[in-house]
């Protein structure tokens, strides 16, 4: 999307870059990994999303010459520029040189796990780290947020969000991220274009509203879309506005065509669609679905069917591209390792806080998803690629150390997947289709125990440290407390 990546970046990131440069720290390598801490929406998961986006930021990350001149522009505020000229010299020629793993776009992923992982030079790792958290942080929160609608809609989604996002570029990559997570389509043409996921609409009230009558308007449109015809009946009167389309939906039957739905716009969701189901039945209009809108979310959804509505499709706008109840996922990018020129092993980096929530853990980290017999999943571990998994393959709750679980003996995989590989990228063509990701989600959505779904108070799924991490990060950070 012609986005600048290089740029959008906070000020601090690129100030330490010339930190690294000036103190010839440039050969270190670090290693960082992005995670979130708590669920999103009080829920059960997240739905991994983002790294499509994260891919075109390595395709395209380079300082221009107007970069260069603007950076060159900015001033010190203790006086004269901010930044040494023959280090903006070297960013003419800046290449990333990182390694990048992640999960899968539409993996069902959970809080202390990585779902990122980023090793190479640290300016490098630190130049990326604002864009790659504005990617990942918020298509995995919109992707989410799908499909807990999804979930509780039972039926095809349609987003609707785009003149409610948060900009273009927002409304875009939400639109996506919504298809990953689930809906069946997306009002947002640009999306359908760029990501090759299905658009969808009916009319707007305007159309209706441009005619003299209501039954002219929708006479007009069913000829107009003979083929996709949905009449949006609330404009003046829901009652009447059924009356109108059942009196077109006949007209278009004896013309071989039909009617293929009604939207409903307003008023009482619920109500209204059964009062419309009815009077399509007695009508002998069965096949003419229903279609509700209106500022909808999970929970006015679940309510819906809960009232025994029928509903064919739904359209969910605002509450889900701008994920009305929750605006923004939390996501952090931690420093976990560091190896200097030279050096074949890598040393712990720890963040100690005065909270415990914010603990982070070192190593070069990846997951292990284990799963029963029956294909559900059992538990993730946290795990340090460099030391391994111990014979027992116990994890310990990284919050409770008292919450420990064996998973010795059981199948699994591990998650992270190369993405990059010395700044280029190797993520192939089905890691970035956004339908491939949507089958994905809804794999890994079916692996999850039903009570780890639900809306309201869901079970929580074990995730926690390989036992021989929580050991070394433990007694590290008794070192650290000089408590050792």
């Amino acid at each position: 999307m012609n986005i600048d990546y290089a740029l959008l970046t906070d000020l601090y990131q690129i100030t330490m870059a010339q930190g690294y440069w000036q103190s010839g720290k440039n050969a270190t390598e670090a290693c960082f990994h992005m995670y979130f801490r708590d669920y999103p929406f009080k829920g059960g998961f997240a739905v991994a999303c983002g790294m499509a986006q994260l891919a075109e930021l390595v395709d395209t990350f380079a300082f221009s010459e107007e970069d260069r001149a603007y950076l060159a522009s900015l001033d010190a505020p203790g006086g004269g520029k901010l930044f040494d000229p023959a280090f903006l010299e070297q960013l003419a020629d800046y290449h990333l040189s990182v390694d990048i793993d992640a999960v899968p776009e539409g993996t069902v992923v959970f809080p202390h796990e990585p779902l990122v992982r980023v090793t190479g030079p640290i300016t490098d790792c630190q130049l990326i780290e604002t864009a790659l958290l504005n990617c990942v942080n918020f298509e995995t929160l919109i992707a989410t947020k799908a499909a807990r609608v999804c979930l509780a809609a039972g039926s095809p989604v349609a987003e609707f969000g785009l003149r409610r996002a948060q900009g273009a570029a927002g409304g875009v990559w939400a639109s996506r991220a919504a298809v990953v997570g689930g809906c069946a389509s997306t009002s947002n043409v640009l999306a359908g274009k760029l990501f090759g996921v299905p658009v969808s609409g009916t009319h707007a009230h305007s159309w209706v509203m441009s005619f003299p009558d209501e039954l002219t308007a929708f006479r007009a449109y069913a000829e107009a879309f003979p083929k996709n015809c949905i009449l949006l009946v609330d404009t003046y009167d829901v009652e009447q506005g059924v009356k109108n389309a059942i009196t077109v939906g006949l007209e278009m039957r004896e013309r071989g065509e039909r009617l293929a739905g009604i939207r409903i716009d307003s008023g009482d969701l619920a109500w209204l669609a059964k009062m419309a189901r009815r009077m399509l039945d007695e009508a002998g209009l069965t096949d003419c679905g229903i279609v509700l809108s209106n500022d909808l979310d999970e929970y006015t959804i679940q309510s819906i069917h809960d009232e025994g509505a029928q509903v064919m499709s739904w359209g969910v706008g605002t509450k889900l591209a701008c994920a009305f109840d929750q605006p923004t996922l939390g996501g952090v990018y931690k420093l976990s390792a560091t190896r200097e020129p030279g050096e074949a092993t890598w040393r712990d980096r720890l963040k100690i806080s005065e909270s415990a929530a914010k603990l982070t853990t070192p190593g070069v980290l990846d997951v292990r998803r284990y799963y029963h017999d029956d294909g559900r999943i059992a538990g993730d571990m946290v795990f340090d690629v460099n030391t391994g998994v111990g014979e027992r393959e116990i994890i310990v709750d990284p919050s409770d150390d008292l919450r420990q679980k064996r998973l010795s003996g059981k199948r699994f995989e591990t998650l992270l997947a190369p993405l990059a590989r010395e700044g280029r990228t190797v993520l192939p063509a089905a890691g970035r289709d956004a339908m491939v990701a949507r089958e994905r989600a809804a794999a890994q959505l079916a692996m999850l125990d039903e009570s780890q779904k639900r809306m309201l108070n869901p079970h929580t799924y074990p995730v926690g440290l390989e036992y021989g991490l929580f050991e070394r990060r433990r007694e590290l950070v008794a070192r650290m407390r000089g408590i050792a």
